[in-house]
């Protein structure tokens, strides 16, 4: 599983500090749903505070954008350049005329738009069909070009490579194929700042027993294996992963033993996760590290967004958006599986940790789901 290193994650912790508005996301107890299913502890790591963006990948893209434009001033200048020189504007001249761009269901498009704002580049996002208005105004928010493809997210990664291609861009991306891995290693690096402050914030610092991960491409979910292997070693977590049965590429993949391409309709109210085909790297990483693999229907994802929504007597109220609950609606269904428990260890002992990987980035089609905006929600957690 040598596809992060130790240097890189070090570096991307360091350069993530330097961010404006740079905190640890919290790390909140669901306490009534641990007790319900019958385990010690089930913790979410709650992504919806992670900088303007709502959502982990507010880690990822950036940090790559960041490493791409320290090696264009390296470049143009003949001199070593660190983190802070790109975030100080000291170097605008040679960056100023730099375009980064991406395919995006929304989240990710945010995250380059926002650091090509915050380090001074241009952007350009391209969005497939049937991304939300919501998101559409959102990317643009941070100044970026955006471009509506057709057909569905695999789509429009193509799309993205060929104007890249032709314009002299440079494609800031998660997914990797043969010939394309330097930068979503970078992205996947900028991910494991999310997975070791999960990590340190568990009580007593001791370790989760397991992780259930939502997928999508697979580059959060491999991330965070290799964190926990790098942390844990031979005593890591059972990990599961959480694909949508609509864009089960992870389920497929696993179940062939090889990397396997869902194409025609993916669409699913997931929309982060709505991916016909496995990352590169992340399939390296998770061909032997995941230990099982769950397919989630968007109706658990609903009803798991609207229980986090309601809290309970020992469990806070939580804004959580589409893709951040697949994993713990994979959890849910693994527990009422008598079998299923026990080939995962999972009982009276174990510590499960989740990554609520967005808040309500799409705030109309959220209160469509729970029936309360987000406002309201969190008007009732302060309550």
């Amino acid at each position: 599983m040598d596809v992060l290193s130790h240097e890189g994650t070090e570096s991307a912790r360091r350069a993530v500090s330097l961010w404006p508005g740079y905190a640890p996301t919290p790390l909140l107890a669901l306490h009534d749903i641990a007790r319900e299913i019958g385990v010690e502890g089930v913790f979410y790591k709650d992504e919806s505070a992670r900088f303007d963006l709502m959502n982990f990948k507010g880690l990822g893209g950036p940090y790559a954008v960041a490493r791409h434009l320290m090696s264009i001033i390296e470049r143009k200048t003949g001199q070593a350049v660190e983190a802070e020189d790109v975030l100080s504007g000291r170097y605008a001249e040679h960056v100023r005329d730099e375009t980064v761009c991406c395919a995006t269901d929304g989240n990710h498009g945010c995250s380059v738009a926002w650091a090509a704002q915050m380090f001074g580049c241009r952007s350009a996002i391209f969005i497939h069909a049937t991304v939300s208005q919501g998101r559409e105004r959102t990317i643009k928010s941070f100044g970026a070009e955006v471009r509506r493809t057709a057909g569905n997210y695999d789509d429009s990664v193509r799309e993205v490579a060929r104007t890249a291609e032709k314009e002299g861009w440079t494609v800031i991306s998660d997914t990797s194929y043969p010939g394309y891995t330097t930068i979503p290693a970078d992205v996947m690096h900028g991910y494991t700042v999310m997975a070791d402050e999960a990590f340190d914030q568990m009580p007593d610092a001791r370790p989760p027993t397991h992780l259930f991960l939502q997928t999508g491409v697979g580059a959060m979910a491999a991330s965070v294996c290799v964190q926990a292997l790098e942390r844990f070693g031979d005593e890591r977590p059972v990990t599961v992963l959480a694909d949508p049965s609509r864009a089960a590429c992870w389920f497929r993949s696993i179940e062939a033993g090889r990397p396997v391409e869902i194409t025609g309709d993916i669409d699913t109210m997931m929309a982060g996760l709505a991916c016909g085909k496995v990352s590169l790297l992340a399939w390296d990483v998770l061909k032997y590290g995941a230990d099982a693999v769950v397919a989630v229907d968007d109706a658990d994802a609903e009803n798991c967004m609207r229980r986090l929504a309601a809290g309970g007597a020992d469990t806070p109220l939580i804004v959580a958006g589409e893709s951040a609950v697949a994993g713990l609606a994979a959890l849910l269904a693994v527990s009422r599986d008598k079998g299923t428990r026990e080939k995962l260890a999972l009982n009276a002992d174990s510590r499960v940790l989740v990554f609520g990987t967005e808040g309500a980035t799409d705030a109309a089609l959220y209160e469509r789901i729970v029936g309360s905006s987000p406002a309201a929600v969190l008007a009732g957690a302060a309550s």
